[in-house]
């Protein structure tokens, strides 16, 4: 590392969640470990279902087994450590694995937030040109896109390392937080992070509030279109879609906001640590069930794997 010689600090301490007793401790992590294994299996389904179901080898069901396989890394990335946390009591990280765990949050949630835009807009070329969808969203163009979310996400945060890299830590070394987020990072630190708040603050302003513009625009269009529907039924059937679809978006925009997209100053640690859970727990556990549990064809391959099983 570029300081590495005026590092102190080795390892860093997580204190998130450490004022609750022990045994409400571990009953969290029990609930945590359900919630967590109850997510992967989810989203694993997904995208098995996608796999082998030629039905659901459409493009909507290729970006929700896309965003199922990012879902299980992001929540893995931070709520493994929150129930080693809890469970066990070992609350250190080491300084390259904190570095590490905050460039993967933030990338995959980039990767994420990108995802979202794509699906939405897939979404208002299937209601509102039905017609041209087949011919728009053809397979190759589907996977170019996935794969572009992937690199520019992933590249556009890799000036988080070169950043971090550079700075110093003399301590103290503790982190009031479940995991290596930038606000209680970047306040431990003994060198100038002023940099790094701002291209912090850009990126992720640009990332949360442009996606949710984009997201917003191709939701008005559908809901446009929705409304000029003859058949009432295929109203009704599209407006609970798209309600179900905006609640999962309400979630993760919401506490990205809170977070995120305003001065650090004005959130509090203790705000910071409960609101990221809706984003890296209680968001993704919902992903399987609102993208994609819920639709027949997705219920029927499920109930034919199960039979055929």
């Amino acid at each position: 590392m570029g300081a590495g010689n005026e590092t102190v600090v080795a390892e860093f301490i997580l204190e998130g969640f450490s004022g609750l007793d022990q045994r409400l401790q571990l009953f969290l992590s029990l609930i945590l470990l359900l919630i967590y294994l109850t997510t992967v299996t989810g989203n694993t389904t997904i995208i098995f279902l996608v796999c082998v179901d030629h039905r659901l080898q459409t493009p909507m069901y290729f970006f929700i087994s896309n965003l199922a396989f990012l879902e299980i890394w992001f929540t893995s990335s931070t709520t493994i450590t929150l129930l080693v946390i809890l469970s066990s009591g070992r609350r250190t990280i080491p300084f390259s694995s904190c570095f590490a765990q905050s460039y993967f949050y933030f990338a995959l949630g980039c990767t994420e937030f990108a995802l979202l835009v794509v699906m939405s807009f897939d979404r208002y070329i299937a209601i509102c040109q039905p017609l041209h969808y087949a011919a728009i969203m053809k397979q190759q163009l589907c996977t170019h896109v996935v794969v572009a979310t992937w690199v520019i996400s992933f590249t556009l945060s890799s000036y988080r390392l070169v950043f971090l890299s550079k700075l110093t830590f003399c301590g103290p070394n503790k982190i009031y937080h479940f995991f290596c987020d930038n606000s209680p990072l970047f306040k431990l630190s003994c060198s100038d992070t002023s940099l790094l708040w701002k291209a912090d603050s850009v990126l992720l302003s640009f990332v949360v509030l442009g996606s949710l513009c984009l997201i917003l625009v191709s939701y008005v269009r559908i809901f446009h279109c929705i409304l000029h529907m003859p058949a009432a039924s295929g109203r009704k059937k599209a407006f609970a879609t798209c309600s179900s679809h905006l609640t999962a978006l309400a979630i993760i925009y919401g506490s990205c906001i809170v977070l995120y997209a305003q001065p650090s100053e004005r959130v509090s640690l203790e705000t910071n640590t409960v609101v990221a859970l809706l984003n890296t727990v209680l968001y993704p556990f919902l992903n399987p069930f609102i993208y994609s549990f819920r639709n027949k064809t997705v219920k029927l391959a499920l109930e034919e794997g199960i039979l055929q099983g």
